[in-house]
């Protein structure tokens, strides 16, 4: 087994593939994140590797995702660095959709302006959070890279990877 060449195969076909403009993808990135609302959110610092299925929000050009906690805090608090996939469900083949996001992960302070500005955006009334018995807490993805694969792309001439970095 050539890992190596396994491992470049995207960067190899990226060198000779068609790109779309940088507006047009953003514009295309926001579309897909704002029609799905679930990801697998990836953590890992040390011995402690989580990947959690967790609800997220496009917002301000970031993933924001509340949670009441887990495991992916502790590998969080050690390594900031996250990855995570955001897909569509049951694809046959040939007709693949879905992006890995990769970027860094922050806890906002609960009930400060950012908290609340979220909120906001998701409509959920801020005195259902006060009432719980435990903290909500919000973590806030900056990308720093999102490569998105989707088989239509070919249909209009473009690769069907592209690559946005933030």
């Amino acid at each position: 087994m050539d890992w190596q060449q396994a491992a470049e195969y995207w960067e190899q076909k990226d060198r000779t593939g068609v790109r779309m403009e940088r507006d047009a993808l953003r514009q295309r990135i926001g579309d897909y994140l704002r029609a799905h609302r679930t990801c697998a959110l990836a953590t890992a610092c040390g011995d402690l590797v989580r990947c959690t299925p967790i609800e997220y929000s496009w917002y301000d050009d970031r993933l924001w995702m509340l949670s009441e906690g887990g495991r992916k805090f502790a590998a969080l608090r050690g390594n900031p660095r996250v990855c995570l996939a955001v897909f569509d469900p049951s694809p046959e083949f040939g007709a693949l959709g879905g992006m890995q996001i990769t970027g860094t992960a922050g806890l906002v302070e609960p009930w400060s302006e950012e908290y609340c500005a979220l909120l906001r955006f998701r409509r959920i009334p801020e005195q259902a959070l006060r009432g719980l018995d435990h903290p909500m807490y919000l973590l806030r993805v900056t990308p720093e890279r999102i490569e998105f694969l989707n088989s239509a792309f070919r249909a209009e001439g473009y690769s069907v990877r592209q690559c946005l970095d933030f």
